[in-house]
């Protein structure tokens, strides 16, 4: 995806900023407006006279919707990509879109939604959870639990077959503001796979493929030291990533037993002795983690720049494509770094014992991936026009496109890409040309990702292969919680308790690493998380844990 891994890793860290990121305010008119307009769960208006009863097209005279959207590669034009100049012939609505790109996404949103003039619909705008609950309840954000029974019936198979996804995106007032993107279970190289190694250099050096931490830490100084790639100079990497210490932290984190719900919640998960809920961050296994980490860093083992380049840039794309890393944070490196000889890592054994997979995310992704306002004149046709993308046929267009111009299809009824696809004769990798076409790369969409139709990073089949190692010790898809849903006054004093405990958290944590605090000041770490009034954090995290528990 997060491709996707989303990329899922990427998407699935995402989830939990967005899930504390600060609303902005909508002028005085709007909120009165929305104040009068929010009268229930179950409000909906009536397709209009100008839609068709079912199929295409959804309405009989063409109209146009204002909508916003999030583009991971700046050269994509919406207003002239295929898939929505296809779909516009199949629907007969017209989009007229305004698109930011993901790197200044929540810059353009917030001014959008604080302007007071909102777009028909939003699309991929990844808003985040409190902007759901704050606008939906203003009566800015349109209550879809109506539209969706009556005009999705794609929607609602999904949800009658998965129970977790009517949940997921249910808010605690029972009004559902958004359509996600989903996951599909069945896709296990989405969740299971851990990060690439290079084989080749395994080989070269006589190594085996490590097992235990000890293990890892030999191959990573191996690497430094043994010129794994032959050519006369000490210009290997053993670990390289594009988002900080986010993903090593993570795929370790299972090997101290840490993590056992998923990396959605990558703070607090249950403690195995009493079933309750514990802070990570706090634990003394966390400790032993990081003290790990400044190992490898202080030896020289992880990348001089891992806290300093971004996934999102051109540098570290160029650095990884060089084929310096022995180890890489990442979808599949062939990918979106055209680096063959990767294969997944194995799932580590740890000081105790531990040898899990925790790294996964839940099925459901972000919710407000497709909200419609209060100024959409037509919700039931516009929430018919989204529910195609979650059919089988829908998807197929959304990942693939178009047979002989994106795709093929194959003698044993397999689909792939096209050479221009591929092989771009414009050395373009796989992402930046199926943007010419397509808009799902960067891992921003609404709609359903099985791997029949998802050919990008986490459908091809090293990817498969990775998940299938990692899938004896990974945690069961059932356990892994999706993001928890908060009411506005708990989003509104767990927001700012949140967002002090994890920034110190995470700057402490890359202090700890590089070994620019002392492991001797981790009580005081510790004593300073507590009087952030963590046990009001963990006390309102517990709320919505246990509503989630309930209905579960």
């Amino acid at each position: 995806m997060k491709g996707r891994k989303f990329s899922l890793l990427l998407l699935v860290l995402t989830l939990m900023v967005s899930l504390f990121a600060g609303c902005s305010g909508g002028d005085n008119a709007s909120s009165e407006r929305g104040k009068d307009s929010a009268k229930g769960a179950g409000d909906s208006a009536p397709a209009s006279e100008n839609a068709t009863a079912e199929g295409f097209p959804i309405v009989k005279d063409k109209i146009t919707i204002k909508g916003f959207g999030s583009k991971l590669y700046d050269f994509a034009d919406w207003n002239k990509l295929k898939l929505w100049q296809e779909y516009e012939k199949m629907t007969n609505i017209h989009i007229d879109w305004t698109v930011a790109s993901q790197s200044n996404l929540k810059e353009k949103r917030n001014i959008v939604l604080g302007g007071g003039d909102l777009p028909d619909m939003f699309f991929a705008a990844a808003i985040p959870r409190a902007d759901l609950i704050k606008y939906g309840q203003e009566g800015a954000f349109l209550k879809l639990n109506d539209y969706i029974d009556q005009y999705a019936p794609n929607f609602k198979a999904i949800m009658e077959k998965y129970p977790l996804v009517r949940k997921a995106i249910t808010m605690p007032d029972g009004s559902i503001y958004g359509m996600p993107t989903i996951y599909d279970p069945e896709f296990k190289s989405l969740f299971y796979g851990t990060p690439w190694m290079k084989k080749e250099w395994l080989d070269n050096l006589g190594l085996q493929e490590p097992k235990t931490l000890d293990d890892f830490y030999n191959v990573l100084k191996a690497i430094k030291e043994k010129d794994p790639n032959k050519n006369g100079k000490a210009d290997e990497i053993g670990w390289g990533s594009g988002y900080g210490a986010d993903g090593l932290i993570s795929f370790l984190k299972g090997s101290f037993g840490l993590g056992n719900h998923g990396s959605t919640h990558p703070y607090v998960d249950t403690d195995p002795s009493s079933g309750s809920l514990r802070f990570i961050p706090t634990e003394s296994r966390y400790k032993e983690l990081l003290e790990y980490a400044h190992k490898l860093y202080k030896d020289g083992l992880l990348d001089s720049e891992l806290f300093t380049l971004n996934g999102k840039d051109t540098e570290f794309t160029s650095k990884a494509s060089t084929g310096v890393y022995g180890f890489l944070d990442s979808v599949d490196p062939t990918a979106v770094f055209s680096q063959e000889g990767y294969i997944g890592t194995p799932v580590l054994e740890g000081p105790h014992g531990d040898r899990l997979n925790t790294m996964l995310g839940s099925p459901v992704g972000g919710l407000g991936m497709f909200v419609l306002t209060a100024n959409n004149k037509n919700p039931a046709e516009m929430v018919r026009w989204m529910d195609y993308f979650y059919s089988d046929e829908g998807a197929k267009m959304f990942f693939l496109g178009w047979k002989d111009v994106t795709y093929k299809e194959m003698p044993n009824g397999e689909f792939e890409y096209t050479d221009e696809i591929t092989k771009n004769p414009k050395g373009l990798t796989l992402d930046q040309a199926i943007s010419q076409y397509l808009m799902w790369p960067g891992g921003y969409y609404p709609g359903i990702v099985k791997q029949k139709f998802f050919k990008g990073a986490e459908g091809r089949p090293t990817s498969v292969d990775n998940a299938k190692k990692a899938e004896p010790f990974t945690i069961k898809i059932d356990d892994v919680w999706p993001s928890f849903n908060y009411t506005a006054e708990e989003t509104e004093e767990l927001t700012t308790i949140a967002n002090d405990i994890t920034t110190y958290v995470g700057e402490m944590r890359d202090k700890f690493i590089i070994g620019d605090e002392s492991f001797d000041k981790w009580d005081e770490y510790v004593s300073t998380i507590q009087k952030m009034n963590l046990a009001r954090y963990m006390e309102i995290y517990k709320q919505a844990y246990d509503r989630y528990m309930g209905e579960k």
